[in-house]
C-alpha cells in the first residue's frame, strides 16, 4: 500500500495531487526549483526538496535530482501530474529499472501512444476511427506530395512525438508545401527532438472530444463520458464543458462504448483520455493522452468520481473497484482555464506579486488553482493559475452560475485571462454552442 507520494510537478496540478493524498491519509512530498520554495504546493505539502535552480531542465525536468529526491524522502511511488515528464517514456522507464512506482501506464504503452504515428496504428487496430492520412513519417517532398494529392488538400503536417500545436503546419495547396514540411520538422526537432512528421486530412469546422477513461490493465475498463473541448487557441485548450452540447445520446453511446472496447483489448492502466475530431456527424482518433488532464475537474463534478484518488488506487493494489453500473452521470459543468496572460497583447505572459486575490464561492462553484495574496506569479513556466469548474443541473444553469462566479473572482497584480472567459461567456455562439475549434481566432473577441 502506497504511504507517501512525491509529486513531481508544481503549480496547481501539485496543489490538487496534495489534496487528494491528504483524503487518503497518504504523505505527500512536494519538490520545487529555487524560486518555487513560497508556493502553495510547497506549504500544503507534508514535505518538501528543492531539486535545483529555476530552469526547468534544471529542475522539474531533471530525472537524477527526482529520484534522489525520491529516495532522500523515503516516498512508494511518483505522481507526475499532468506536463513537464507525465507522458516521457525515459522517464518511467528509469523509474520501473529503479523498482520506483510511477503513478500512470507502463512506460512501453507512454511511447507507443506518445509516437501519434505508432497511436494512429494502435487506433486502427482496436476499431476507433482514424484520420485518414500517411501510415508512416514523412521525410521526402515527393512522398508528401504523393500522400497530400491522394487526400486532397487541404492537409495538415504534425510532429509524430509532440502536440499542443508545436510541429503543426496547414498546407492549402502543392506550391506551400516543402516550405511548411521543413518548417514543421524544424519545430518538432526543435520541441520534441525529434523531428518525424507526418500528414493528415485537414478538418476545417471541426469540434474537439475527447473521452475519459479508467483501466486497471485486467478486466475493469470504465469510462467516465466525455468532454468538449472545442473552444480553443493555437491548439491549446481554452474552456471545456462535459457533455457535450452537440451530440445526441446514440452518438454519445456509441462512442463511449468503442472507447472502453479499445482501452480493454489495450491493457491500459491507469487514468487515460481518448481524444478527438468530430465533424459533420463523425468522429475520428487524434491521440491519446496517458496522464490526468487539466480538465479532469468537469468530469469529476458531474459523476462523483475523484480521478487522482482513483489513479492512487489502481498504482497502489493493482485494481479499480469502480464498476461502470455504478456511475452516475448529473447536470452540467464547464471550466474556464485562467492563465497570467495578457489576451489583448496577443496572450504576453504575465508575472510579477499577486497585489490582491480573491477566488469565487457558493453553489456549484470550484477553483483548482495555486495562488493567494502576495505570491509571485513566475516567468519561468506554464501560463496556468487556476481553473474555474461551476456544476448546474444543466448547461444553462452551469453558464450562468459561471458568469457570476467569474465577475466574483479578483486577481490584481498580474494580467489573467478572465475579462477573455466573460466575453467568451456572454458570445451568442457560444451560448447556442455555435462553434468549432478555429472560432476563437476567427471571432471579434481578441480585438475588443
Amino acid at each position: 500500500m502506497i504511504k507517501k507520494i512525491l509529486i513531481a510537478n508544481r503549480g496547481e496540478v501539485a496543489v490538487r495531487i496534495i489534496r487528494a493524498c491528504k483524503e487518503l491519509d497518504i504523505k505527500s512530498v512536494a519538490v520545487h526549483s529555487n524560486v518555487d520554495h513560497e508556493s502553495m504546493h510547497v506549504q500544503l505539502a507534508d514535505e518538501s526538496i528543492c531539486i535545483g535552480p529555476h530552469k526547468a531542465q534544471d529542475s522539474y525536468l531533471n530525472i537524477p535530482s527526482l529520484i534522489s529526491a525520491f529516495e532522500i524522502s523515503g516516498a512508494d511511488a511518483i505522481h507526475p501530474g499532468y506536463g513537464f515528464l507525465s507522458e516521457n517514456y525515459e522517464f518511467a522507464k528509469i523509474l520501473k529499472e529503479h523498482e520506483i512506482k510511477f503513478i500512470g501506464p507502463s512506460p512501453e504503452l507512454i511511447k507507443k501512444m506518445g509516437d501519434k504515428i505508432e497511436a494512429k496504428r494502435i487506433a486502427k487496430d482496436l476499431g476507433l476511427p482514424t484520420i485518414e492520412g500517411s501510415e508512416k513519417g514523412i521525410s521526402k517532398i515527393e512522398d508528401a506530395i504523393e500522400i497530400s494529392n491522394k487526400i486532397g488538400y487541404p492537409v495538415l503536417i504534425k510532429a509524430a512525438g509532440g502536440g499542443g500545436g508545436k510541429g503543426m503546419r496547414i498546407v492549402d495547396k502543392e506550391s506551400d508545401l516543402l516550405e511548411n514540411l521543413q518548417m514543421a520538422k524544424n519545430e518538432a526537432k526543435k520541441f520534441f527532438g525529434n523531428d518525424e512528421v507526418f500528414i493528415e486530412k485537414y478538418f476545417k469546422n471541426p469540434r474537439h472530444i475527447e473521452v475519459q477513461i479508467l483501466s486497471d490493465g485486467k478486466d475493469n475498463t470504465v469510462h467516465l463520458g466525455e468532454r468538449d473541448c472545442t473552444i480553443q487557441r493555437r491548439h491549446q485548450k481554452v474552456i471545456e464543458e462535459t457533455p457535450s452540447p452537440v451530440l445526441s445520446e446514440n452518438q454519445r453511446n456509441e462512442l463511449l462504448t468503442t472507447c472502453v472496447k479499445a482501452i480493454s483489448k489495450l491493457g491500459y492502466e491507469g487514468a487515460g483520455t481518448l481524444e478527438f475530431i468530430y465533424e459533420d456527424g463523425k468522429f475520428y482518433f487524434l491521440e491519446m493522452n496517458t496522464r490526468l488532464q487539466v480538465e479532469h475537474p468537469v468530469t469529476e463534478v458531474v459523476t462523483g468520481v475523484d480521478i487522482v484518488k482513483r489513479q492512487i488506487e489502481i498504482a497502489s493494489t493493482g485494481e479499480l473497484s469502480l464498476k461502470q453500473e455504478n456511475i452516475k452521470f448529473n447536470g452540467h459543468a464547464i471550466e474556464c482555464r485562467i492563465n497570467a496572460e495578457d489576451y489583448l497583447k496577443n496572450f504576453q505572459p504575465s508575472s510579477g506579486i499577486v497585489q490582491i486575490y480573491h477566488q469565487p464561492s457558493g453553489p456549484g462553484t470550484r477553483v483548482d488553482g495555486c495562488l493567494f495574496q502576495g505570491v509571485k506569479v513566475q516567468p519561468y513556466y506554464d501560463s496556468l493559475i487556476a481553473k474555474l469548474i461551476c456544476y448546474g443541473k444543466d448547461r444553462d444553469s452551469a453558464v450562468t452560475r459561471l458568469k457570476r462566479a467569474l465577475d466574483e473572482f479578483v486577481i490584481n497584480g498580474i494580467e489573467s485571462t478572465i475579462n477573455l472567459h466573460k466575453k467568451i461567456l456572454r458570445h451568442e455562439d457560444f451560448l447556442q454552442s455555435r462553434y468549432d475549434v478555429n472560432w476563437l481566432a476567427n471571432s471579434k473577441i481578441l480585438d475588443q
